[in-house]
């Protein structure tokens, strides 16, 4: 049986002082910590407390006594509903003194290493339009926002083409607008769902697992090209065609056009066949004077204009004189082992996913480049001494590990290995900060420079320098 929150105290007018991890604010009550959703610092709220610990405990705003002066009223009429953009009601300057204090709080209490002087946040120049990717689920039965259910009146629950609630994996709130990707992002999205809509194909039950329209991917680059990939949950050519011609007809700059039929129990079309419709099956994106591919399955930092300011960072982080030998671990579809080997003797870029790999040695053909090397298998197998006999020891190692961050087996391969220095990007300072740690007797922490990539999240990306003492 669930717990009876009955049982669980309200606590009145409480202020909120602080911004912990991943998000959540903070407030003290007796020397003890509450951790609570939906406020930011200088609210005051009755709290409902959702759940009790000896040290902490977390709850929930149930009433507002006063609101912050530094809240901002959120731009998108879907914000606290879907879930993303959490932080629309901060200021921006805020989110980014938050975001530092987390870097810097992580590598103080996890890292527990001497630190440099830490660079402040480096901004996104885009706060609003920023992604390059999105994708969206159909559901025959969508989400209903709070006045919905509080209206008496009959509602109608319909069709819904949008993201997922929190927490909540089978329900869906229907996008009318967002703010994330630019156009033709939103106009693609409500013109499929119109014309699915008026021609009554079926959404997708998530909970039933029937219907035909399952997901909507939608990708857009830097120097205007547009890819779209449909994907049924089943096939019927009939109405396949007759949504893909609408699509290409009603959009004509759509330069790719694809779909794919899943008919597994999960959205993952990382084991699926992938149809080209229209156009070409891939797009590209563009850095200085470099192109890469990108297809319905590669990774791609979804911020390319971020992306840009991350990679000159990692570049200039490792030093490079054109006399190097650089290890890019992690390297996905080789994007940064790319960007740096015009600066390089020669790269070496490892990844677990083969298909990432063969993405990567053709943007290094696109590209004309013939310093680079690339293997599919785990970092932990192929990066012994035999592969540093063979292929050259490095001098310097680039690492962009998953949120995870590292095996312990996979530090001690690279310390073995022996470079110079080492530069470490992540998504996650705290996974960061325990691997700087299990660095430390053999390197030093020179440099910090902390990047958003996703503004209106708290989401921050970190870069550092490790150099052998």
């Amino acid at each position: 049986m669930g717990r009876d929150r009955r049982k669980l105290p309200i606590i009145e007018s409480v202020e909120i002082t602080n911004i912990a991890a991943e998000g959540k604010a903070i407030a003290k009550i007796d020397n003890k910590v509450i951790f609570v959703t939906q406020v930011i610092p200088g609210d005051v709220v009755d709290i409902q407390i959702t759940r009790k610990r000896k040290s902490y405990m977390e709850g929930i705003p149930i009433r507002f006594v006063k609101y912050s002066e530094r809240r901002l009223k959120p731009f998108c009429d879907h914000f606290e509903i879907c879930g993303g953009c959490k932080w629309q009601n901060l200021p921006y300057e805020d989110q980014l003194k938050y975001k530092h204090q987390q870097v810097i709080d992580n590598l103080q209490r996890i890292a527990k290493v001497e630190l440099p002087e830490i660079n402040y946040i480096l901004p996104s120049e885009k706060t609003t339009f920023y992604r390059n990717k999105l994708e969206f689920t159909f559901s025959n039965n969508r989400w209903l926002t709070k006045d919905e259910i509080k209206n008496e009146g009959v509602i109608e629950r319909s069709n819904a083409l949008g993201f997922h609630v929190p927490k909540l994996w089978d329900k869906i709130v229907n996008i009318d607008y967002c703010w994330l990707q630019p156009e033709p992002s939103n106009a693609i999205r409500s013109e499929v769902k119109k014309y699915a809509d008026e021609n009554k194909l079926s959404f997708f039950d998530l909970r039933k697992q029937e219907g035909l329209l399952r997901n909507l991917i939608i990708r857009t680059s830097s120097i205007g090209e547009t890819m779209v990939v449909v994907v049924f949950f089943y096939e019927d050519k009939d109405a396949q065609e007759n949504l893909l011609n609408h699509i290409a007809q009603k959009f004509p700059e759509i330069t790719s056009l694809m779909f794919i039929v899943n008919s597994k129990s999960n959205d993952s079309i990382t084991d699926q066949d992938v149809v080209l419709f229209k156009g070409k099956d891939h797009i590209y994106e563009q850095m200085e004077d470099l192109k890469f591919k990108i297809g319905p399955k590669s990774f791609y930092q979804t911020n390319s204009d971020q992306a840009y300011q991350l990679y000159k960072i990692a570049r200039d982080f490792a030093g490079l004189t054109g006399n190097e030998i650089v290890y890019d671990l992690y390297t996905g579809t080789g994007t940064i082992a790319n960007f740096v080997a015009h600066q390089a003797k020669k790269v070496i870029g490892i990844e677990y996913v083969p298909e990432a790999i063969e993405d990567a040695k053709v943007n290094s053909s696109i590209n004309k480049l013939e310093n680079t090397l690339f293997f599919a298998g785990d970092l932990k197998d192929i990066l012994n001494a035999d592969f540093v006999t063979e292929h050259g020891k490095p001098d310097v190692i680039i690492t962009d590990p998953p949120r995870a961050g590292m095996h312990p087996e996979v530090v001690e391969t690279i310390i073995a290995s022996d470079p110079q220095r080492i530069v470490y990007v992540s998504c996650n300072p705290a996974t960061q900060a325990r691997d700087i740690q299990l660095f430390d007797k053999q390197y030093k922490l020179t440099k910090v420079q902390p990047v958003d990539m996703f503004p209106h999240t708290y989401h921050v990306e970190n870069i550092v320098l490790l150099e052998k003492r």
